[in-house]
Protein backbone atom coordinates (compact mmCIF):
# COMPACT_ATOMS: atom_id res chain seq x y z
CA UNK A 1 0.00 0.00 0.00
CA UNK A 2 1.00 3.60 -0.59
CA UNK A 3 -0.75 5.18 2.36
CA UNK A 4 0.99 8.40 3.35
CA UNK A 5 2.70 8.81 -0.03
CA UNK A 6 2.32 12.17 -1.78
CA UNK A 7 2.17 11.91 -5.57
CA UNK A 8 1.77 14.23 -8.55
CA UNK A 9 0.39 13.01 -11.88
CA UNK A 10 0.43 15.58 -14.65
CA UNK A 11 -2.07 15.56 -17.49
CA UNK A 12 -4.65 13.58 -15.54
CA UNK A 13 -7.96 14.83 -16.91
CA UNK A 14 -8.25 11.67 -19.01
CA UNK A 15 -6.24 8.91 -20.62
CA UNK A 16 -3.07 7.50 -19.11
CA UNK A 17 -2.80 10.26 -16.51
CA UNK A 18 -6.29 9.61 -15.19
CA UNK A 19 -5.61 5.88 -15.05
CA UNK A 20 -2.31 6.32 -13.22
CA UNK A 21 -3.92 8.66 -10.69
CA UNK A 22 -6.76 6.18 -10.04
CA UNK A 23 -4.36 3.29 -9.54
CA UNK A 24 -2.13 5.20 -7.13
CA UNK A 25 -5.04 6.58 -5.10
CA UNK A 26 -6.59 3.09 -4.93
CA UNK A 27 -3.48 2.01 -3.04
CA UNK A 28 -3.83 4.80 -0.50
CA UNK A 29 -1.67 7.57 -1.96
CA UNK A 30 -2.68 11.21 -1.89
CA UNK A 31 -2.61 12.22 -5.54
CA UNK A 32 -2.38 15.75 -6.90
CA UNK A 33 -3.75 15.68 -10.43
CA UNK A 34 -3.07 18.43 -12.93
CA UNK A 35 -4.59 19.36 -16.25
CA UNK A 36 -6.30 22.10 -18.19
CA UNK A 37 -9.78 20.63 -18.68
CA UNK A 38 -12.08 21.69 -15.87
CA UNK A 39 -15.39 21.57 -17.74
CA UNK A 40 -16.57 19.02 -20.27
CA UNK A 41 -17.25 21.62 -22.95
CA UNK A 42 -13.56 22.55 -23.01
CA UNK A 43 -12.60 19.39 -24.90
CA UNK A 44 -13.96 17.06 -27.55
CA UNK A 45 -13.01 13.95 -25.61
CA UNK A 46 -14.72 13.06 -22.31
CA UNK A 47 -12.99 13.66 -19.01
CA UNK A 48 -12.13 16.59 -16.78
CA UNK A 49 -9.77 17.16 -13.90
CA UNK A 50 -12.67 17.16 -11.46
CA UNK A 51 -14.09 13.96 -12.94
CA UNK A 52 -10.79 12.27 -12.13
CA UNK A 53 -10.92 13.44 -8.52
CA UNK A 54 -14.56 12.37 -8.24
CA UNK A 55 -13.67 8.88 -9.47
CA UNK A 56 -10.78 8.72 -6.99
CA UNK A 57 -13.06 9.71 -4.12
CA UNK A 58 -15.69 7.15 -5.14
CA UNK A 59 -13.01 4.51 -4.58
CA UNK A 60 -12.26 5.90 -1.16
CA UNK A 61 -9.04 7.62 -2.20
CA UNK A 62 -7.80 11.16 -1.89
CA UNK A 63 -7.33 13.21 -5.04
CA UNK A 64 -6.58 16.92 -5.26
CA UNK A 65 -7.32 18.75 -8.49
CA UNK A 66 -4.88 21.51 -9.42
CA UNK A 67 -5.74 23.25 -12.70
CA UNK A 68 -2.43 23.78 -14.43
CA UNK A 69 -1.37 24.66 -17.95
CA UNK A 70 2.03 23.01 -18.27
CA UNK A 71 3.04 25.54 -20.91
CA UNK A 72 3.16 28.10 -18.09
CA UNK A 73 6.19 27.75 -15.81
CA UNK A 74 4.62 30.06 -13.22
CA UNK A 75 1.65 27.73 -12.80
CA UNK A 76 3.93 24.71 -12.51
CA UNK A 77 6.06 26.39 -9.86
CA UNK A 78 2.91 27.33 -7.93
CA UNK A 79 1.81 23.69 -7.95
CA UNK A 80 4.96 22.49 -6.23
CA UNK A 81 5.07 25.44 -3.86
CA UNK A 82 1.60 24.43 -2.73
CA UNK A 83 2.71 20.84 -2.15
CA UNK A 84 5.70 22.05 -0.16
CA UNK A 85 3.41 24.15 2.05
CA UNK A 86 0.91 21.37 2.56
CA UNK A 87 3.23 18.36 2.91
CA UNK A 88 6.85 19.48 3.01
CA UNK A 89 7.92 16.92 0.42
CA UNK A 90 6.98 14.63 -2.43
CA UNK A 91 7.28 10.87 -3.00
CA UNK A 92 6.44 10.53 -6.69
CA UNK A 93 6.24 12.66 -9.82
CA UNK A 94 4.69 11.12 -12.93
CA UNK A 95 5.39 13.28 -15.97
CA UNK A 96 2.51 12.44 -18.27
CA UNK A 97 1.19 15.79 -19.57
CA UNK A 98 1.49 15.97 -23.32
CA UNK A 99 0.07 17.95 -26.19
CA UNK A 100 -1.56 15.55 -28.66
CA UNK A 101 -2.31 17.31 -31.97
CA UNK A 102 -5.42 16.20 -33.84
CA UNK A 103 -3.43 15.29 -36.96
CA UNK A 104 -0.67 13.40 -35.17
CA UNK A 105 -1.56 9.99 -36.61
CA UNK A 106 -2.11 11.12 -40.18
CA UNK A 107 0.13 9.26 -42.66
CA UNK A 108 2.60 11.20 -44.75
CA UNK A 109 5.90 13.08 -44.36
CA UNK A 110 6.32 15.60 -41.58
CA UNK A 111 6.41 18.62 -43.90
CA UNK A 112 2.91 17.80 -45.12
CA UNK A 113 1.61 18.02 -41.59
CA UNK A 114 1.01 21.21 -39.58
CA UNK A 115 4.04 22.84 -38.02
CA UNK A 116 1.86 22.98 -34.90
CA UNK A 117 2.88 19.37 -34.21
CA UNK A 118 5.97 20.91 -32.64
CA UNK A 119 3.74 21.79 -29.66
CA UNK A 120 4.62 18.33 -28.33
CA UNK A 121 8.13 19.62 -27.67
CA UNK A 122 6.68 22.29 -25.38
CA UNK A 123 4.14 20.13 -23.58
CA UNK A 124 5.54 16.64 -23.42
CA UNK A 125 9.25 17.41 -23.21
CA UNK A 126 10.09 20.88 -21.96
CA UNK A 127 7.14 20.75 -19.56
CA UNK A 128 8.53 17.53 -18.06
CA UNK A 129 11.87 19.19 -17.44
CA UNK A 130 10.16 22.13 -15.72
CA UNK A 131 8.01 19.88 -13.53
CA UNK A 132 11.06 17.82 -12.54
CA UNK A 133 13.01 21.01 -11.82
CA UNK A 134 10.47 22.15 -9.26
CA UNK A 135 9.72 18.67 -7.94
CA UNK A 136 13.32 17.62 -7.33
CA UNK A 137 13.86 19.60 -4.09
CA UNK A 138 10.64 18.11 -2.69
CA UNK A 139 11.70 14.59 -3.62
CA UNK A 140 15.08 15.19 -2.02
CA UNK A 141 13.37 16.48 1.12
CA UNK A 142 11.74 13.06 1.56
CA UNK A 143 15.07 11.28 1.15
CA UNK A 144 13.58 8.60 -1.10
CA UNK A 145 11.23 8.68 -4.02
CA UNK A 146 10.60 8.21 -7.69
CA UNK A 147 10.36 10.25 -10.88
CA UNK A 148 8.70 8.64 -13.92
CA UNK A 149 8.55 9.94 -17.48
CA UNK A 150 5.76 8.32 -19.46
CA UNK A 151 7.25 7.33 -22.82
CA UNK A 152 6.75 4.82 -25.62
CA UNK A 153 8.36 2.49 -28.12
CA UNK A 154 8.21 5.46 -30.47
CA UNK A 155 11.57 6.43 -29.02
CA UNK A 156 13.19 3.57 -30.95
CA UNK A 157 11.02 3.07 -34.04
CA UNK A 158 9.24 5.33 -36.50
CA UNK A 159 5.96 6.22 -34.84
CA UNK A 160 3.78 9.20 -35.76
CA UNK A 161 6.70 11.12 -37.27
CA UNK A 162 9.89 12.82 -36.10
CA UNK A 163 8.38 15.27 -33.62
CA UNK A 164 6.74 12.48 -31.61
CA UNK A 165 9.81 10.28 -31.82
CA UNK A 166 12.16 13.06 -30.76
CA UNK A 167 10.03 13.86 -27.71
CA UNK A 168 9.92 10.25 -26.54
CA UNK A 169 13.63 9.63 -27.14
CA UNK A 170 14.53 12.84 -25.33
CA UNK A 171 12.34 11.91 -22.37
CA UNK A 172 14.21 8.62 -22.08
CA UNK A 173 17.59 10.36 -22.07
CA UNK A 174 16.35 13.02 -19.68
CA UNK A 175 15.28 10.37 -17.16
CA UNK A 176 18.69 8.74 -17.47
CA UNK A 177 20.55 11.99 -16.82
CA UNK A 178 18.23 13.08 -14.02
CA UNK A 179 18.86 9.72 -12.38
CA UNK A 180 22.57 10.55 -12.24
CA UNK A 181 21.90 13.82 -10.42
CA UNK A 182 19.28 12.31 -8.08
CA UNK A 183 21.13 9.13 -7.17
CA UNK A 184 23.13 10.61 -4.22
CA UNK A 185 19.80 11.57 -2.64
CA UNK A 186 18.15 8.15 -2.96
CA UNK A 187 15.73 9.26 -5.69
CA UNK A 188 15.14 6.95 -8.66
CA UNK A 189 14.28 8.27 -12.12
CA UNK A 190 13.03 6.07 -14.96
CA UNK A 191 11.29 6.30 -18.30
CA UNK A 192 8.37 3.92 -18.81
CA UNK A 193 7.34 2.55 -22.20
CA UNK A 194 3.66 1.68 -22.54
CA UNK A 195 1.98 -0.43 -25.18
CA UNK A 196 -1.24 0.54 -26.93
CA UNK A 197 -3.46 2.02 -24.23
CA UNK A 198 -7.25 2.03 -24.30
CA UNK A 199 -7.60 5.75 -23.72
CA UNK A 200 -10.64 7.77 -24.74
CA UNK A 201 -8.77 8.94 -27.83
CA UNK A 202 -7.70 5.44 -28.83
CA UNK A 203 -11.15 3.97 -28.36
CA UNK A 204 -12.76 6.75 -30.40
CA UNK A 205 -10.33 6.07 -33.24
CA UNK A 206 -10.84 2.31 -33.09
CA UNK A 207 -14.62 2.75 -33.14
CA UNK A 208 -14.37 4.23 -36.63
CA UNK A 209 -12.96 0.96 -38.02
CA UNK A 210 -13.60 -1.75 -35.41
CA UNK A 211 -12.55 -4.68 -37.60
CA UNK A 212 -9.25 -3.00 -38.46
CA UNK A 213 -8.28 -2.42 -34.85
CA UNK A 214 -9.82 -5.47 -33.16
CA UNK A 215 -6.57 -7.46 -33.04
CA UNK A 216 -4.66 -4.52 -31.59
CA UNK A 217 -7.24 -3.87 -28.89
CA UNK A 218 -7.14 -7.51 -27.86
CA UNK A 219 -3.69 -6.91 -26.35
CA UNK A 220 -4.06 -3.25 -25.35
CA UNK A 221 -3.47 -1.97 -21.84
CA UNK A 222 -6.01 -0.18 -19.68
CA UNK A 223 -5.07 3.35 -18.56
CA UNK A 224 -4.74 2.02 -15.01
CA UNK A 225 -2.18 -0.62 -15.96
CA UNK A 226 0.71 1.86 -16.01
CA UNK A 227 -0.39 3.16 -12.61
CA UNK A 228 -0.31 -0.33 -11.13
CA UNK A 229 3.20 -0.81 -12.47
CA UNK A 230 4.36 2.57 -11.13
CA UNK A 231 2.87 1.73 -7.74
CA UNK A 232 4.82 -1.53 -7.75
CA UNK A 233 8.02 0.32 -8.59
CA UNK A 234 7.42 2.88 -5.84
CA UNK A 235 6.84 0.09 -3.30
CA UNK A 236 9.97 -1.76 -4.36
CA UNK A 237 12.78 -1.10 -1.83
CA UNK A 238 15.26 -2.00 -4.59
CA UNK A 239 13.93 0.54 -7.08
CA UNK A 240 17.30 2.30 -7.23
CA UNK A 241 18.54 -0.74 -9.17
CA UNK A 242 16.31 0.43 -12.04
CA UNK A 243 17.18 4.11 -11.80
CA UNK A 244 18.31 5.66 -15.06
CA UNK A 245 16.77 2.90 -17.15
CA UNK A 246 14.05 2.79 -19.76
CA UNK A 247 11.59 0.16 -18.58
CA UNK A 248 8.80 -1.62 -20.45
CA UNK A 249 5.63 -1.55 -18.36
CA UNK A 250 4.49 -5.02 -19.49
CA UNK A 251 7.82 -6.59 -18.54
CA UNK A 252 7.96 -4.88 -15.17
CA UNK A 253 4.41 -6.07 -14.50
CA UNK A 254 5.45 -9.66 -15.16
CA UNK A 255 8.42 -9.26 -12.80
CA UNK A 256 6.21 -7.85 -10.04
CA UNK A 257 3.27 -10.20 -10.62
CA UNK A 258 0.97 -7.33 -11.60
CA UNK A 259 -2.00 -7.84 -13.91
CA UNK A 260 -4.30 -5.40 -15.67
CA UNK A 261 -7.72 -4.51 -14.31
CA UNK A 262 -9.29 -7.42 -16.21
CA UNK A 263 -6.65 -9.81 -14.82
CA UNK A 264 -4.96 -10.05 -18.22
CA UNK A 265 -1.21 -9.86 -18.70
CA UNK A 266 -0.43 -7.34 -21.47
CA UNK A 267 2.46 -8.46 -23.68
CA UNK A 268 5.74 -6.69 -24.23
CA UNK A 269 6.26 -5.37 -27.76
CA UNK A 270 10.05 -5.49 -27.52
CA UNK A 271 10.44 -8.06 -30.31
CA UNK A 272 8.33 -6.03 -32.73
CA UNK A 273 9.06 -2.39 -31.84
CA UNK A 274 12.55 -2.50 -30.35
CA UNK A 275 14.49 -2.67 -27.12
CA UNK A 276 15.25 0.14 -24.70
CA UNK A 277 18.56 1.92 -25.25
CA UNK A 278 21.76 0.83 -23.55
CA UNK A 279 23.38 3.91 -22.04
CA UNK A 280 27.12 4.51 -21.89
CA UNK A 281 28.47 4.65 -18.35
CA UNK A 282 30.73 7.62 -19.05
CA UNK A 283 30.09 10.76 -17.00
CA UNK A 284 31.32 14.15 -18.15
CA UNK A 285 30.48 16.96 -15.77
Amino acid sequence: MLRGKICVVTGASRGVGRGVALALASEGATVYVTGRTQQSQQAILPGTLHDTVKDIEQRGGQGIAVPCDHRDDVQVRALFERIEREHGGLDLLVNNASAIPDRLTEPGPFWHKPLALSCMIDVGLRSNYVAAYYAAPLLVAKGAGLLVNISSFGARCYMHGPAYGAVKAANDKMAHDMAHDLRPFGIAAVSLWLGLVKTERTMALCATEPEKYASLLAHAESPEFAGRVIAGLLRNPQRMDNSGQVLIAAELAQEYGISDIDDSQPPSHRAFLGSPPAWNAAVIE
